[in-house]
């Protein structure tokens, strides 16, 4: 079968059962890059799960060249507002029925890069055994300690057996770090080292990297498929539902806040703050709240707030000591940032990533909190209470839902790969596993719309103030 192809705008349309002014619905599907693209005349395989034996493909088995996964599936039927024109789509995921790779030819590499974030080892996991037990490959390894680690380290050989557990246990059995990235030396190491299929899984900083490997490459015309497996516990990785780790870590936070509850609670004029993750998006924070019940006002990366004056966030907590005695606050670690005062040295500080060092702002509410109450309130009893889970977070294992996401991530993968398609990054879009070209994912963000109903439901929850001066 011959690679597929499209032209960069593809336009495919369906026919209403009404009338509507949607009769017909131009969709364009997003150019997936392929090895054919700069390597022609391919060798074309049987995909050898028509031999597995778990597997008895039959029709709708395999996925059809045509099926695509539209990016918004929501849509003005009465044509009130102009709609997107042509609609997004892209490839969607899943074993097709010839692949590119002789799996015993395969020589594969995985790394992890970045932060923590629950899931890593399960990615890892069912990336080998999907590979072994799937097509049969038998050459995957690990590659230690980030990117550096292509052209620092010696990769470590993976089985099954080795990573049977794995899915267990927190972290990254890998390991794992920030920085050292060095284009030249990374693919010079893939080549030498005759890699040809590439995993990549990391937050936008890593995917920015795999984009810029890709690109060298495919500009060396080498026979290597890379692919990206977007990891953040933010959930600000754009185009896909969400990323792996994020139910999880919701789900953490809440111990957190319950705690933060209980001593408020159990305090004379206690509040109870807690700082979630949530460098520029603050998801963690909104759904925590929003399944937690017991949080008095929200503050994230996305909103602007303020401390004192009508509006402002002490007369609002204030209120909330009158009434119930206590209040807990939850705060992204991005939020408040333009407020704290910053030495030159601080403005100009940067991680390993290249990101800005981001200021406490637990630390630095918790003391404003203080300094407002003694005050307003000289010689009253007030409390607060400051917890920081984020490494108990980003450090846990991947709960039930997140493990199962992450197989389905890694298997989708491996399927593309096989299938000839390189620089791409899997994941679901509404519900349906596609595959995304890697720049797009890179420099797409995934913020907090506060105009939308979520932040509405947050605010009709908490009943917190808008902060918006009037």
């Amino acid at each position: 079968m011959a690679a597929l192809t499209e032209p960069e705008a593809t336009i495919l349309t369906a026919e209403s059962d009404y009338q509507s002014p949607f009769s017909v619905l131009p969709v364009k599907l997003q150019t997936l890059p392929h090895l054919t693209d700069y390597i022609p005349n391919l060798k074309t395989l049987p995909n050898p799960l028509d031999q597995n034996s778990f597997f008895h493909p039959s029709d709708g088995f395999y996925i059809n060249p045509g099926d695509a996964i539209l990016r918004h599936i929501v849509l003005d039927s009465c044509g009130t507002f102009p709609s997107l024109s042509p609609h997004l789509a892209y490839h969607r995921a899943g074993p097709r029925r010839s692949i590119f790779f002789e799996p015993s030819s395969v020589k594969v590499a995985i790394v992890t890069c970045g932060g923590l974030c629950p899931g890593l080892n399960t990615v890892i996991r069912e990336l080998v055994n999907g590979l072994w037990e799937l097509y049969g490959v038998r050459q995957i390894f690990g590659v230690t300690a980030g990117y550096r680690g292509f052209y620092s380290t010696e990769p470590v050989e993976l089985n099954p057996k080795i990573v049977h557990n794995w899915h267990k246990r927190g972290g990254t059995a890998l390991e794992t770090s920030r920085g050292g990235f060095d284009l030249d030396k990374i693919v010079n190491a893939i080549q030498n080292r005759g890699f040809n299929q590439v995993y990549i899984v990391g937050g936008d900083g890593t995917l920015r990297g795999a984009v810029k490997i890709f690109n060298e490459i495919r500009r060396r015309k080498l026979n290597i498929a890379v692919t990206g497996i977007p990891k953040t516990v933010d959930n600000d990785v754009g185009i896909i539902d969400r990323s792996f780790g994020f139910q999880t870590a919701v789900e953490m936070a809440q111990q957190a806040i319950s705690a933060a509850n209980v001593e408020a609670e159990s305090a004379v004029n206690g509040i109870g703050l807690v700082k979630l993750m949530g460098r520029s998006t603050g998801h963690i924070a909104l759904h925590s709240t929003l399944s937690s019940g017991d949080v008095d006002c929200c503050l994230i990366p996305e909103m602007e707030f303020y401390l004192d004056g009508k509006g402002g966030l002490f007369e609002f907590l204030e209120q909330r000591l009158r009434e119930n005695g206590h209040a807990v606050l939850v705060v992204a670690e991005g939020a408040g940032q333009e407020m704290m005062p910053r030495t030159d040295a601080q403005k100009e500080e940067r991680d390993e990533s290249g990101n800005v060092v981001f200021l406490d702002v637990g630390g630095w509410l918790k003391s404003e909190l203080k300094n407002w109450w003694t005050r307003d309130h000289p010689g009253e009893l007030f409390t607060v209470k400051y917890i920081d889970p984020t490494y108990m977070i980003r450090a846990v294992p991947a709960n039930a839902t997140d493990n199962s996401y992450c197989t389905l991530l890694a298997h989708s993968a491996i399927h593309g790969v096989m299938a000839g398609y390189t620089g791409f990054v899997s994941g679901p879009i509404n519900g349906n596993y596609a595959y995304i070209p890697l720049e797009e994912v890179a420099q797409a963000k995934n913020e907090v719309d506060v105009k939308d109903h979520k932040w509405a439901w947050v605010r009709s929850v908490s009943t917190q103030p808008d902060f918006v001066r009037r």
